[in-house]
This record gives C-alpha cells, sequence and structure tokens, in this order.
C-alpha cells in the first residue's frame, strides 16, 4: 500500500507520505520479488517513490518478517534507505536509526498482541499502527454465526474466515453491537473507538471501499467510550493462538 495527500507530489512536497512494506510475500517473478534482502529494499523505495512522485516518504514499513534473509541485511539496508534522504523514519543496533513504529494485528477479536508487543513498543515508545481494526469487517458484522456473509467480503473472505471463526469471536462481535446501538454508534465506530482508548495506539490502519467509510471511521474519533463500557466489550474475549502473522 503506498499513499500520499492528494495534490501534495512532487519533490516540494514536505507532508504525509507512507510507502510501507518492502514485502517478504512474493509480488512478482524471479528470485529477487520478495523478501527483505537489500537489494529488494534498494529497488523497492526506487520504485515507490516513481510511483508515488515524490523524493521520500515519511514512513517505510517491512510487512512479514522474512527468514531467508539475515536481520543484518535488512536492517543494514533500512537504515541506508534512510540515510540516503529517501526516508525519513523507519535498529539502537551497531548505531543505525531506531525503528519507530509496528503494524500490529490488534483489534477486540484479537488481543494477543497485548501479552509482549504492545508492552514492548509502550516501552520503547514505539508507535501502534494495527491492521484489520474491524478484523476484516467481522465486528461490523459481515458474518453471522452459521458461516453466512451478509456482505461481498463476508461471503468471499477465506483468510478471515481461517482468523474469526470461533463462538467466542461472534459473542465479541455481539458485544460490539449491542454496545453501538446503546451509544447511538455503529459498530465500526465502537471497535476504532475501543482502538483510541488505547494510549499505546498512535493510529489504525483503517481501510475504505466506499467515502461513506472513511466519513464513518472519522466519526470513531466523537464516540468516547467510559471504563466501564470498556471492560463490557472487552470481557467476552477469550485468548487465541497466535494468528495473522
Amino acid at each position: 500500500m503506498e499513499y500520499v495527500r492528494p495534490g501534495t507530489t512532487g519533490s516540494r512536497y514536505r507532508g504525509y507520505a507512507w510507502a510501507p512494506w518492502p514485502t517478504a510475500v512474493r509480488i512478482g517473478p524471479g528470485p529477487n520479488a520478495r523478501g527483505l534482502s537489500r537489494k529488494h529494499i534498494l529497488s523497492s523505495i526506487d520504485a515507490s517513490l516513481k510511483r508515488l512522485k515524490t523524493d521520500y516518504v515519511d514512513l517505510y514499513q517491512i510487512h512479514r518478517w522474512d527468514p531467508e534473509t539475515p536481520i543484518e541485511e535488512t536492517l543494514g539496508a533500512l537504515n541506508d534507505v534512510l540515510r540516503s534522504g529517501k526516508v525519513r523514519y523507519t535498529a539502537d543496533l551497531h548505531g543505525w536509526t531506531r525503528l519507530v513504529t509496528m503494524q500490529n494485528h490488534y483489534n477486540l477479536v484479537y488481543r494477543e498482541e497485548e501479552r509482549e508487543m504492545i508492552p514492548l513498543c509502550a516501552e520503547e515508545g514505539i508507535g501502534v499502527i494495527p491492521w484489520s481494526p474491524q478484523a476484516r469487517g467481522f465486528l461490523s458484522g459481515n458474518r453471522d454465526r452459521t458461516g453466512e456473509g451478509k456482505t461481498v467480503r463476508g461471503k468471499t473472505d477465506d483468510f478471515a474466515k481461517e482468523l474469526y471463526r470461533r463462538e467466542e469471536d461472534f459473542a465479541v462481535a455481539e458485544r460490539v453491537g449491542e454496545l453501538a446501538r446503546e451509544v447511538g454508534a455503529s459498530n465500526a465506530q465502537v471497535a476504532l473507538a475501543w482502538l483510541l482508548s488505547k494510549s499505546v495506539v498512535t493510529s489504525p490502519i483503517v481501510g475504505a471501499s466506499k467515502l461513506r467509510h472513511l466519513d464513518e471511521a472519522i466519526g470513531a474519533l466523537s464516540v468516547k467510550l467510559d471504563a466501564t463500557q470498556i471492560a463490557r466489550l472487552e470481557e467476552p474475549y477469550v485468548p487465541h493462538e497466535v494468528e495473522g502473522h
């Protein structure tokens, strides 16, 4: 995913641009079209800058761990990209620049990050930007207990069905719906408001396929949950196996 705010492309732009992930998932033919090798990272940032029509990005992230590339090679390449001026932020290791963000799998249905990763981020001052804050639409009610999807994504997203499928998961989604009706908000807004109530969360990564989805997400900023409501949302949760990584 790449993003530049509309109307701000070009070398004079000095605002927000985000081009995450030299990815560990194959994105093309050949041995260098995947992973976190030095070659792939360096070629990926150049390609991103060309597509974005800008001369740097503010934040550059790796999307997946790459077990086939030594971590020293990955961190060294990221450090070189930053030193070149193509990236503003991207270990304290060998005097390299610190990593500043963590893209966590974190939402009301999956909270295993609370065990170790989120406390570590809080201690080290690392920004937490959770992906799938709506659990791929599950918390918005796109699938019922029978497994029947109520939206196109609910019917076709097999990965979501692997991640969010247990009886306890549906209990969490139903609790979100109950509270949403009480506070006069949508399920999506309550799920986002819960994340935003966590001081360690910098910003959730919000996906949208329609303009109204963005308006709805912005509306979540006005939904303020008290301690009792947060406890009610969290009460049905049952620990999971580590998934989504």
